[in-house]
């Protein structure tokens, strides 16, 4: 060995996995979906993504703090995908084929995490619970506004039993297994949607 040398070296900086906390999010939302918020640990949640000890505390601090990013991210997926296919439209049926469209891969492509916002939202703190309630009612605007000029005849309060009844089929999905694949059951579930909005799909 060269003079002035060390026979120790400094092992590389640890790297910080960027999945792991989409994996923590990934394995809550497939616990609690089947087994409720309040049935499933913090060391189950880690266990699940393959994470030991207490590196779930190093991207959660808590299993509250998991169910609240967990709804937020289901809330801004539903507003993103919304909002592109507002944009994407060039006719106010296209507008609303899409948003059913998008709506119904959400619920099958994402369904446990879906669940989980259907589910728990009362389970969060007062605050958090408002804030996704106020984003849920100005999602449901978006879709009262596109449905509105194809359904002039209706009422506003008639408009809006519609777009819940519309969502309500398509979430309906979440809490059985049709064992359908997903193309079979996202045909069906686009006849159902436009059947309840009372418009021939697009």
């Amino acid at each position: 060995m060269p003079a002035g040398t060390s026979s120790t070296t400094t092992p590389p900086p640890r790297r910080r996995d960027p999945d792991r906390a989409e994996r923590i999010l990934a394995a809550a939302a497939r616990l609690i979906a089947s087994r409720g918020f309040h049935g499933v640990g913090m060391a189950e949640i880690g266990a699940e993504a393959g994470i030991v000890g207490s590196g779930i505390y190093r991207h959660f601090p808590s299993k509250e703090a998991i169910l609240v990013a967990l709804l937020d991210r289901g809330m801004t997926r539903l507003e993103a995908g919304a909002a592109e296919a507002l944009a994407a439209a060039t006719s106010d049926r296209e507008g609303l084929s899409l948003l059913v469209r998008d709506h119904i891969a959400v619920a099958i492509g994402h369904r446990a995490e879906l669940a989980v916002y259907h589910r728990e939202v009362h389970t969060l703190p007062e605050e958090e619970r408002r804030s996704l309630r106020r984003r849920q009612r100005h999602h449901v605007e978006e879709w009262v506004h596109a449905l509105a000029p194809l359904r002039s005849e209706m009422a506003d309060g008639e408009l809006r039993v519609l777009v819940h009844a519309c969502v309500g089929a398509i979430q309906s999905t979440l809490f059985f297994r049709s064992g359908l694949a997903p193309e079979r059951l996202t045909a069906l579930l686009t006849g159902i949607a436009h059947g309840c909005l009372g418009v021939d799909p697009m």
